[in-house]
C-alpha cells in the first residue's frame, strides 16, 4: 500500500519562504509508518532552521516540523499493529541498538531520527516516520482535548518532563522556571504536579499571570527586579515553605541569552541548574559559580521514549493543562505564521492543522 496525494511546506533555503509542494507517494518500510498529521507544533527550533541559519542534518529543501500528532494511515509488515491507532510521535527518534542506547542514554544516540531535521517533518498533511517512535493515544480523549492538541507533547511537554524526571523534583523541592512561555509554562505545571514549590521568572506579564493561575507560587519579572532583589524574594518563599535556600532546582527554559544569564546568577549553594532552552546566542559566564556554590549544571536534548507514556498520562489527567498555551492555525497560513513567529507576534504555541 501506498499514500498519495500527500502534501506540505517546504524550506528551499534559510530565511526563505515556505513552498507548498506535492509529495512523492509515500511508502512505508517494513519498521515504517505513514501518519495522517492531525497537528504540528511550531517550536522555536523550527524558526533557527528558517531565520538564524541553524542547519538542518538533512540538507533543503526539506519540510520542517518535530511536534506531531495523527493517526497511522499505513504501516510497514512490522510495524502493522500500529495500524488505525492514534499516536503521538517522538521528537527524538533513537535507533535502540547504538552503544549510546545501549547505555541508556537514547536522547544522545548518533543514529536518532528528528523530524523536520533527519527528514521530512510533520508540517504536511502526512509524514513517514519509524514506528519505534510512537506513543500511543487513547481513542477516547478526555472533555476538552482533541488529538491535534496533543502534538505539543511531543517535545514542548516531554522535554521539560524529561529535565524535571532527571533532577528527582518532588515535594520537598523549590524549582525556578526561567521563561515561562512555550515549554516554560508547561515547565511550571510538571513541576507543581510533581509536589515542588514553583516560582516563574518572565519578562511578561501576561505569561506571569498564566503560571500563577497553573502552579506557581510566586511570579517574578526581571524588568522590575534585579538579580539580588530576585534572589531575595525566592529565598523568602524558600523558608516561608519550610525548604530554606539550600538545593534550589533551576530550569532555563527561555531559549535567550537574557533568561540564560538571569538563571545563572541565581545559582545558590547546592543548586542544580538545568539547561533546557536552546539559544545560539553566546553567553558570558563564570564557570566557577558552579565550584563556588557546589551546584550541577546538566543539559537535555529532547526526551527518553519511556518518558512519554507518563508525561501523556499528566496531559490526560488534566495535570498539564493545554488549553491556555495553545492556538491553531491551518496549514495553509504555515508561511505568514512563521514570518509572525519570528517577529515574536505569536503569544501561544501554534499548533497547525491541516484540515
Amino acid at each position: 500500500m501506498r499514500v498519495e496525494g500527500a502534501h506540505g511546506y517546504r524550506l528551499t533555503q534559510p530565511g526563505g519562504r515556505l513552498a507548498d509542494v506535492e509529495l512523492p507517494p509515500l511508502v512505508p518500510a517494513a519498521d515504517h509508518v505513514v501518519v495522517e498529521v492531525a497537528g504540528c507544533g511550531l517550536c522555536h527550533t523550527d524558526l533557527g532552521y528558517a531565520y538564524d541559519n541553524v542547519p538542518t542534518r538533512h540538507p533543503l529543501p526539506l519540510i520542517l516540523g518535530h511536534e506531531i500528532a495523527g493517526r497511522v494511515v499505513d504501516a510497514g509488515d512490522r510495524a502493522a499493529e500500529w495500524l488505525g491507532r492514534s499516536v503521538i510521535v517522538q521528537a527524538v527518534i533513537p535507533c535502540g541498538s547504538c552503544e549510546a542506547c545501549l547505555a541508556n542514554r537514547p536522547t544522545i544516540c548518533r543514529k536518532q531520527f528528528m523530524p523536520g531535521n533527519d527528514g521530512d517533518g510533520g508540517f504536511a498533511s502526512h509524514v513517514l516516520v519509524p514506528a519505534r517512535g510512537l506513543c500511543a493515544v487513547p481513542d477516547v480523549l478526555p472533555h476538552g482535548l482533541t488529538l491535534d492538541m496533543l502534538a505539543v507533547v511531543a517535545d514542548a511537554v516531554t522535554t521539560p518532563y524529561e529535565a524535571m524526571t532527571r533532577a528527582e523534583v518532588g515535594s520537598d523541592d523549590l524549582v525556578v522556571v526561567v521563561g515561562a512561555g512555550g515549554i516554560g509554562g508547561f515547565g511550571v505545571q510538571i513541576a507543581a504536579a510533581f509536589g515542588a514549590t514553583v516560582v516563574a521568572i518572565d519578562v511578561d506579564d501576561e505569561r506571569l499571570a498564566l503560571a500563577k493561575q497553573h502552579g506557581a507560587t510566586l511570579a517574578l519579572n526581571p524588568k522590575n527586579l534585579d538579580g539580588k532583589m530576585m534572589k531575595s524574594s525566592i529565598r523568602g518563599l524558600s523558608r516561608e515553605s519550610g525548604r530554606g535556600h539550600v538545593g534550589w532546582k533551576i530550569f532555563e527554559m527561555s531559549g535567550n541569552a537574557a533568561g540564560q544569564q538571569t538563571a545563572w546568577g541565581l545559582l545558590d549553594f547546592g543548586a542544580y541548574l538545568a539547561v533546557v532552552g536552546y539559544t545560539a546566542e553566546k553567553v558570558e559566564l563564570r564557570l566557577s559559580n558552579l565550584m563556588a556554590f557546589d551546584a550541577t549544571a546538566r543539559g537535555n536534548w529532547g526526551c527518553a521514549p519511556a518518558n512519554y507514556p507518563p508525561a501523556l498520562k499528566l496531559v490526560l489527567e488534566r495535570k498539564i493543562v493545554l488549553d491556555p498555551y495553545v492556538e491553531r492555525h491551518t496549514l495553509s497560513e504555515l508561511p505568514e505564521l512563521f514570518e509572525a513567529a519570528n517577529r515574536h507576534e505569536i503569544r501561544r504555541r501554534a499548533i497547525v492543522r491541516p484540515q
